[in-house]
């Protein structure tokens, strides 16, 4: 059976480009609804830093600390997700839903190129 992480990267390494994902979506995912805090230590993983990480923010649609504010937004600007006046991503819009989404392949399956 996989870690709590390991899932965790599961879902995240499969969402979309142009979409986001909450930290509480991602923990009912994987039938963990009240560990969306858990999501968040999952991503301070140097294991897992080749995951677009910038594509999980909050329920409101807010972006994470100071510290990757600028860096996610214009990761998320660059993919099309469309923000509020406020910086807030437009959740009704951009939000991934797996049923209704294609869903990718794994990115950890293309072979890195150099």
């Amino acid at each position: 059976m996989k870690s709590f992480n390991e899932q965790v990267y599961d879902i995240v390494a499969r969402i979309p480009a142009g979409r986001v994902a909450t930290f509480g979506q991602i923990a009912r995912m994987i039938g963990r609804p009240r560990m969306a805090r858990f999501v968040g230590y999952a991503s301070n993983n140097k294991n897992s830093w080749h995951l677009p990480w910038h594509r999980v923010v909050f329920k409101d649609g807010s972006l994470c600390g100071p510290g990757f504010f600028e860096q996610q937004y214009k990761a998320l600007k660059s993919e099309g997700v469309k923000f509020t006046r406020d910086k807030k991503v437009r959740m009704d819009e951009f939000q991934w839903n797996p049923e209704r989404d294609d869903i990718p392949m794994d990115i950890r399956d293309f072979p890195l190129v150099f």
